[in-house]
């Protein structure tokens, strides 16, 4: 026997009305309005009652909504008052219940402001955009036991990039997603550096639409169904709907003036990891489409990833992390500890390396442009050899897409005891040039770069 799912009819805004005075008996409404809310899973509206108080009603359109709103009395209720109290904004709360289908709706206490749209706020004046940056640093250091108590999610940094990857996986299998899409959020997931952040408490569903707004003042936030313990970014995937870069940057630098850290903890990734998970989200629709058998959510996603796709050949797209590599003969040496090259649709695996390392292989393979191509030496340095040099000859071999490509290759010179460079035997490939060139001492080579 197959598990019944229940979906619910849309509800206008009287019907929603019935069931407030339904959920608390002596109510008397006389102004029913439809109030912004995510229309996929929930009816909205603010009743008004002959006391001219206000109220606000949410209904789920179908059981995942109705876990989801479930979750958020549990969320609500973690809010003391002294957690409340110290919050630069207003967090909504519950006046009653009314179940219809096994789904209940819930009646708040509706709260002063009123969501307004995204071009409104990006064309907000500076004040506005600070409030909006406090009170997401709010959030984010709210206690972690909000959260806890309530046996929500909680995720560390590589558990989340992990969890992506996994997706993108499924999501590949697919075949409906453009390649350059795939290619281009696994560079992101694979960059190491970017995934390096402290989780915090996140909204987890903040937005224009759950962010009220009275008289250019930002008060209070709603939208409390998917509270967890991850990535801060979560909460700015919404920029990536706007173009205003000064916005977003002036939000960004409120939030990060309002978390007061040390500079050395200041999560300088954060919109980076923001409009990666703005651009995969239009996977995970598509995946959720696809489990729910809609046709019509599954064409709605190929169109956006298509438009997605078709914009980022165009443009560039937006800063996600990526890494391009500029056409060259020569073999470039990885500019962060974390690297992984691309090749066609797969990524080949590489080692982390070192800070310490990179600079030292980034110097060495400067050295290498002053001497001749020639075989690698298996020649240890001996004792008197100076340390640079001799992580110099453990140089590991590098290379990129290109250079299988145009056959250039990475060659490593040995020094002898007397530290001049040992000519090797010259292959095949080596021009003329190249086999005239004779050794010339390593000081020459240090006096030369020192010189540049």
């Amino acid at each position: 026997m197959h598990e019944r799912k229940l979906v619910m009819m849309k509800r206008t805004a009287m019907e929603l009305a019935a069931l407030a005075s339904a959920a608390m008996p002596g109510l008397d409404i006389v102004q029913a309005v439809a109030f912004p809310d995510d229309s996929r899973a929930f009816d909205s509206a603010i009743v008004t009652d002959t006391d001219n108080n206000h109220w606000r009603v949410r209904s789920p359109r179908n059981s995942q909504a109705a876990f989801r709103l479930e979750t958020e009395i549990q969320v609500l209720s973690g809010f003391t008052p002294a957690i409340r109290a110290h919050l630069p904004f207003r967090v909504p709360s519950v006046a009653g219940a009314v179940q219809i289908d096994a789904l209940r709706t819930f009646i708040y206490h509706q709260m002063p402001g009123q969501p307004v749209d995204l071009d409104s706020i990006t064309g907000a004046e500076s004040q506005t955009i600070d409030d909006i940056g406090r009170i997401v640093a709010a959030i984010h250091k709210l206690p972690q036991s909000v959260v806890e108590t309530a046996d929500l999610p909680v995720y560390s940094a590589e558990q989340l990039r992990s969890r992506s990857l996994s997706e993108l996986d499924q999501i590949a299998l697919t075949g409906k997603v453009p390649s350059v899409l795939l290619r281009r959020w696994e560079n992101a997931f694979e960059e190491r550096q970017m995934w390096n952040f402290t989780p915090r408490v996140v909204h987890g569903d903040f937005d224009e639409a759950s962010l009220l707004i009275d008289r250019k003042r930002a008060v209070g936030v709603t939208a409390w169904t998917d509270l967890h313990i991850g990535d801060p970014a979560q909460d700015f995937t919404w920029l990536a709907s706007t173009d205003s870069i000064e916005f977003r940057e002036a939000l960004i630098s409120a939030y990060h003036r309002h978390m007061d850290l040390p500079a050395d903890h200041v999560d300088l990734h954060i919109l980076r990891r923001a409009a990666l998970a703005a651009e995969f989200s239009l996977a995970k629709y598509l995946m959720s489409g696809i489990n729910a058998s809609n046709n019509e959510v599954v064409a709605e996603a190929q169109t956006m990833l298509d438009e997605l796709a078709s914009d980022i050949s165009t443009t560039g797209g937006q800063d996600i992390g990526q890494r391009f590599w500029e056409s060259s003969s020569e073999p470039i040496a990885p500019a962060d500890p974390a690297f992984r090259h691309t090749q066609t649709s797969s990524i080949a695996d590489q080692e982390s390396v070192e800070p310490a390392d990179v600079a030292t292989e980034t110097e060495a393979a400067g050295r290498t442009e002053e001497t001749d191509e020639t075989e690698p030496s298996d020649k240890a340095p001996n004792d008197e050899t100076p340390a640079t040099e001799a992580v110099h000859e453990e140089l590991p071999d590098l290379q990129r897409p290109e250079a299988e490509e145009d056959g250039a290759e990475l060659l490593v010179h040995s020094l002898n005891d007397d530290n001049q460079i040992v000519p090797h035997e010259p292959t095949p490939q080596a021009s003329a040039e190249d086999e005239d060139t004779q050794p010339i001492s390593w000081a020459v080579v240090r006096e030369n770069l020192n010189a540049d």
